[in-house]
């Protein structure tokens, strides 16, 4: 009998030291975790990277001239004679400028660019104004500098086709005056010239390439009769929350460093040809700079007019022709003649050509440069750019004042007449419009009737959005906004926005929505009725939402891309989901972070998901109280959660969902370092949706996907998923274990 209880224990010592073998190597592990973000370089709000949100008027990026290519005088001469000479050519002529003609806003005015040989390659020649703040070059992003970028079309066998670059060199080693300008630009002997000069001297040309001074900018700038009232229209509709423009081509270059797929008809794989992770068939965002001269469009040239370019997206790009996996941002959108008139009229704004280089009249070389070239389009959009003051403008002389609609003027008359520092009081009533607000430091807003009642926004379920502004420090409160198709208020952009006392209802996909602006305070706010989220901020900084109430929309309160932020003392009931915090791919921001969800009733958010298909807000399961999807380092305590059917706290990485192609994700998509406690839960997850049912999860106040490091739960009497959750006490080996061992779990079960 000993014999055999020693063999026992002897099994179950073995066993124990297995366990704790196990145990050891699982703690020594270090848990998969997202790379570490450059707080400084986040891409969210006025203190992240350029551009800088400061109203309507932004700084410009940084440019990429490196270090040892500054952009001097005689640099950037030199690299203009090269640039305009076909000597650089293998046949010398072709020149970079045949390609890149400054007439026709350094495009060439073809579907596909030319070749040595005539035949045309496969993508149309991209505009070269502003290059200088790209980092990303080609329409697949191929190079990250110009003076990479130089080299390739050089030496391209369907561009300028030179075989040998230093029988190339030789020849401009030849001309005695490149050789003296070389010396004067970089200090070169002839000798000392080579293809990596060439391309140094054009890439400083091409960083003097400069469009800021277009009718824009100087309206941005408080030249208030720099845009014509079409313009100024435009402006709005280019912003709004249906055309969604702004979220790819955002002031002040009007383009963007990332890839999006819009479903151009092509079997151009994009993006997808140059890394492994690309998505097939992304190309570029490029500037509309000078837009209206560098006709035609799209990477392969197929749309020859702005008018064909707006009418694609309205359309929904190529979503119309059944295309998959076409950008989140490009969607259908109705645009009555007018508003179309006046979007295309705001495209012409963006013409600037005060910068435009003198083409030599004759090259070192010799050999002929491009002829001038006459492009109709110039004669077009002076005629849009002629300006003109606003009937009723305001007298500039004054100091800030208060300026009351009047009886039978429009709300947006008032706005116009405003200037920075004034109030517009809007006096009780009914108003059919969109108010568009581009001046700093105003304050919108109602005045009650005897009843109590504020002046109500009715869109008439045409109209996009109630109020779409761009200002500095903008204050909007004390209004009823109601039936709108896109967005009840609508600020972009901005440092210092206030939304308070607002009833947004049936406004389309947001209520009130600040994106990519900055310390933003939303308080006193109702929603109802909206297929997204009711009271929204994305791609923003320190944003404060308090004291507010959404129902009967998907989602009640989100907080995407957004870092730093404090959600409390608000009611979320009869939503699909009470409180979104996500970190979503493919947007300017990477980073959802920081955020403090406390004191909160969540409670009842079970209605059906009725955001449109293909929309993101479709992958909230209904019954969910605070879900927190790849977002890291958030706390969320003193919260009352009840009567959430599929669970009260769900906490997934990006992947975890299964939305998302793993091409999309450019940021780190586990949900780390957040910490639940202190919550009141009751009656969560008693019938959960489908979605989380059929994983065979079980239900409950809590629900964890298991990933991601340093997530902390204190909340004892909960029930959850899994049953045990790592606790703000545990010792950080404990957790590492803990996390190890259900990543093994999880692989072992699917």
């Amino acid at each position: 009998m000993r014999r055999v209880l020693r063999s026992l224990l002897w099994i179950v010592g073995v066993v124990l030291a297995l366990l704790l073998l196990a145990f050891g190597v699982a703690a020594a592990v270090p848990l998969e975790s997202d790379p570490p973000i450059d707080m400084a370089n986040h891409g969210a709000g006025s203190s992240s990277v350029a551009p800088a949100m400061s109203g309507l008027l932004r700084a410009f990026p940084a440019e990429t001239a490196p270090s040892g290519n500054p952009t001097t005088p005689e640099a950037a001469e030199l690299g203009r004679l090269l640039f305009f000479d076909p000597v650089l050519s293998q046949n010398d002529d072709i020149a970079c400028a045949t390609c890149h003609h400054p007439d026709l806003g350094f495009s060439d005015g073809r579907p596909t660019s030319v070749t040595p040989g005539g035949d045309a390659p496969a993508r149309n020649a991209l505009t070269l104004w502003n290059v200088a703040y790209a980092r990303n070059l080609f329409w697949d992003g191929r190079v990250t500098s110009l003076e990479e970028q130089a080299l390739v079309p050089l030496t391209h066998a369907d561009e300028m086709g030179v075989a040998d670059p230093q029988t190339m060199v030789a020849d401009v080693r030849a001309i005695p005056e490149y050789v003296a300008l070389f010396q004067s630009a970089y200090g070169l002997s002839a000798d000392a010239i080579t293809p990596e000069a060439v391309t140094r001297a054009l890439a400083a040309f091409q960083r003097t390439l400069i469009s800021d001074d277009s009718p824009f900018d100087r309206y941005a700038a408080g030249d208030f009769d720099a845009l014509s009232s079409p313009q100024r229209r435009g402006l709005a509709i280019f912003r709004s929350g249906a055309t969604r423009c702004f979220e790819c081509h955002g002031a002040p270059t009007f383009a963007s460093d990332t890839f999006r797929v819009i479903g151009v008809d092509s079997d151009d794989p994009g993006r997808a040809g140059v890394v492994a992770d690309g998505v097939f068939g992304a190309f570029k965002v490029p500037t509309l700079r000078n837009v209206a001269l560098s006709a035609p469009y799209m990477h392969d040239g197929s749309m020859s007019t702005l008018e064909e370019v707006v009418d694609f997206y309205r359309d929904g790009g190529g979503r119309a022709h059944g295309f998959a996996q076409v950008d989140v941002f490009v969607n259908p959108f109705e645009l009555n003649e007018q508003e179309r008139a006046d979007l295309l009229a705001f495209l012409y704004a963006l013409t600037d050509e005060r910068g435009l280089p003198q083409t030599p009249p004759t090259v070192p070389s010799g050999l002929p440069v491009v002829a001038p070239i006459d492009n109709p389009a110039r004669a077009v959009a002076a005629a849009h750019n002629a300006g003109g003051a606003v009937a009723g403008a305001a007298d500039d002389s004054g100091g800030p004042g208060t300026i009351t609609v009047a009886p039978g003027e429009t709300i947006q008359a008032a706005v116009d007449r405003a200037r920075p520092g004034d109030t517009v009081e809007i006096p009780y009533g009914v108003y059919h419009e969109r108010v568009a607000v581009d001046v700093s430091d105003l304050t919108l807003r109602g005045v009650a009737n005897d009843a109590g009642e504020w002046p109500v926004l009715d869109g008439q379920g045409v109209l996009s959005e109630g109020v779409i502004a761009s200002g500095n420090n903008f204050t909007v409160g004390n209004l009823h906004v109601r039936n709108y198709t896109d967005n009840g208020v609508l600020v972009e952009g901005s440092q210092g926005v206030h939304f308070h006392d607002i009833v947004a209802e049936n406004t389309g996909t947001y209520g009130v929505y600040p994106v990519r602006s900055s310390d933003v305070v939303i308080e006193r706010v109702t929603v109802s009725g909206v297929d997204d989220a009711g009271i929204y901020a994305g791609q923003s900084e320190n944003v404060i939402v308090r004291d507010s109430t959404a129902f009967g929309n998907v989602i009640g309160i989100e907080l995407e891309n957004t870092l730093g932020g404090e959600v409390y003392n608000n009611h979320l009931y009869g939503n699909s989901n009470g409180i979104l915090i996500v970190l979503l791919p493919q947007l300017t921001s990477k980073i959802s972070s920081g955020a403090k969800i406390y004191n909160n009733v969540v409670e009842d958010n079970n209605i059906a998901n009725f955001a449109p298909e293909g929309a993101t807000a479709r992958i909230v399961p209904p019954g969910s109280g605070i879900l927190l999807i790849g977002a890291d380092n958030n706390e969320v305590y003193d919260n009352t959660i009840t009567g959430n059917k599929t669970a009260g706290l769900a906490l997934f990485s990006l992947t975890g969902t299964g939305a998302f192609n793993e091409n999309e994700l450019d940021v780190g998509p586990l949900a780390e370092g957040n910490y639940a406690h202190g919550n009141v839960y009751e009656n969560n997850g008693y019938d959960p949706d489908p979605v989380v049912a059929e994983l065979g999860i079980p239900a409950g106040d809590i629900l964890w996907d298991t990933t991601g490091a340093n997530n902390r739960f204190d909340e004892p009497g909960a029930t959850s998923f899994p049953p045990v959750l790592p606790g703000g006490g545990w010792p950080g080996f404990l957790r590492t274990a803990y996390g190890n061992v259900f990543k093994v779990l999880t692989g072992l079960l699917g």
